[in-house]
């Protein structure tokens, strides 16, 4: 069973037992259907929740087989990684990509100086800041495991780091005028027994596409494919991205997650304890300006 469900506490803007006690119906729901987190026998669901292991991605994003793609890092400034061979560096992104209108160029150019100045890149998972879609499936400092809940009427995908968690709302339509917010609106289905589609709109600006602090407006659409692989050993997510007031086109990326027998959620706080070493000061912390219960 799971190894942390505190009091109820609101945090980042969801309360975490809610989130715990909903790890456990789900995951005791799909136990008895026989979850093992392989496609669904008779065509219809495939089965990603379980309580013995959860799904571990990269924090950079993939190309696609084709056409343009997403922001990587600048060949003059390789990105080095924490405890690999030479110096770590932090992400400083490519503005050549053809994706990228003027104004973004401008805006990360100015980031990219900063950094290059000494200013601490910013990173959600190091802010303690939801990250936003698609900015989950890279969030995180070496990657976080992702584990999912599902019900016939919502799938609940919940990052370890500071329980960040997507509501999608299964087999309706978004709502006329969705409300911005930073995981937005998602509304998903079930396609061909192995692959669970996301419909998302209704972002605000206030996070990034990626880590390396790419810019986008509240315009952002975005359409992800996970697809269940290897017998259900990996789970392959292709990402659609959207954007006219940030992209002079619609862009792919990939993400490909692992699955690993990690067992239950653990804990993973973040805001509490993200105190402001050596004055950096990268971030102030989120606050929720009511709380949800």
């Amino acid at each position: 069973m799971f190894k942390l469900c505190p009091a109820n506490i609101a945090r980042n803007g969801f309360a975490t037992s809610t989130i715990c006690a909903g790890l456990l119906w789900g995951a005791a729901f799909w136990t008895m259907l026989g979850a093992k987190g392989v496609a669904a026998q008779d065509g219809s669901v495939p089965i990603l929740a379980s309580t013995e292991f959860g799904w571990l991605a990269d924090t950079e994003f993939l190309p696609p087989p084709g056409g343009p793609g997403p922001v990587t890092f600048d060949k003059a400034h390789p990105y080095v990684r924490n405890n690999t061979v030479g110096q770590p560096t932090f992400r400083i992104g490519d503005l050549t990509n053809p994706i990228l209108q003027p104004w973004v160029v401008e805006r990360m150019k100015k980031d990219n100086d900063e950094v290059l100045a000494g200013k601490v890149a910013f990173t959600a998972r190091a802010s303690c800041w939801p990250a936003g879609v698609p900015g989950f499936m890279v969030f995180g400092c070496g990657g976080r495991t992702v584990y999912f809940i599902q019900t016939p009427k919502e799938v609940t995908i919940i990052n370890e780091g500071d329980q960040q968690v997507r509501h999608v709302y299964m087999n309706v339509a978004h709502s006329a005028r969705p409300q911005s917010s930073w995981y937005g609106e998602s509304v998903g289905h079930y396609e061909s027994g192995d692959t669970l589609v996301v419909d998302t709109i209704g972002l605000n600006d206030r996070t990034f596409i990626d880590n390396y602090r790419t810019p986008h407006t509240d315009k952002l659409h975005v359409v992800e494919r996970w697809k269940l692989a290897e017998g259900g050993k990996t789970l392959d997510v292709d990402i659609r991205v959207d954007d006219p007031g940030a992209f002079k086109m619609p862009w792919s990326a990939r993400q490909v997650y692992q699955r690993t027998p990690q067992g239950a959620m653990t804990e993973q706080v973040c805001a509490e304890n993200n105190t402001n070493y050596f004055g950096h000061n990268v971030s102030p912390n989120p606050m929720a300006s009511i709380v949800d219960f």
